[in-house]
């Protein structure tokens, strides 16, 4: 998607105010990153309010987790291959979103979220294998609160120049990743241990 498309998507969304930015981190047809860190600007240029912002990133942001959740408990593998390509979904994100969540298990609908490439189809497998809804949507929820918080504040910082937060991202995101690989390790470490049969 060009520049100026996304640009105009994103002004036409925030008129909308909170609801607006719920809106397009639910359609996820622009980045997060670039959604949170313009609704930063806006609340930098005292359009919104900081915690109005991040109630909205959350909340949007996990409505659409549970949006892919149900298509993949109900239509399962087949729709996302049939279809997948509509909501910017390829294969092998679901390959890869599956083998995490089959090596890894339910903990990395939360660390997943950090991770590049993973972190959009993770909530795919979680349907198909029909994780419980109430933990999934904590997951999702308790990942979700850090990732908006983040990017809203960058966005604050970034003032006008929010335009750039594709280039600063990766210097948060990179951290990020490496930060849930290690916890996600170490989680299956403490769950081995704890499954091990004392002597």
């Amino acid at each position: 998607m060009n520049h100026e498309l996304i640009l105009q998507l994103l002004n036409q969304l925030t008129e909308w105010g909170y609801v607006g930015i719920a809106l397009a981190l639910m359609i996820e047809v622009i980045p997060s990153e670039l959604v949170l860190s313009y609704a930063g600007f806006m609340v930098n240029a005292g359009k919104l309010s900081f915690v109005g912002a991040l109630i909205s990133g959350v909340v949007g942001g996990t409505i659409a987790q549970l949006f892919l959740y149900w298509l993949g408990r109900y239509g399962g593998r087949p729709f996302f291959e049939k279809y997948g390509k509509f909501l910017f979904i390829q294969p092998k994100h679901i390959n890869a979103s599956e083998k995490w969540f089959q090596k890894y298990g339910n903990i990395v609908i939360f660390t997943a979220r950090f991770i590049p490439i993973i972190r959009h189809a993770i909530s795919i497998p979680a349907g198909i294998s029909k994780m419980p809804l109430s933990l999934f949507t904590l997951y999702t929820f308790a990942a979700m609160l850090p990732w908006t918080f983040l990017f809203i504040l960058i966005g604050m910082e970034l003032g006008t120049h929010w335009q750039l937060i594709e280039v600063v991202a990766i210097r948060y995101i990179k951290p990020l990743a490496i930060i849930a690989g290690c916890v996600t390790m170490l989680y299956i470490f403490y769950a081995y241990k704890r499954s091990k049969p004392k002597s």
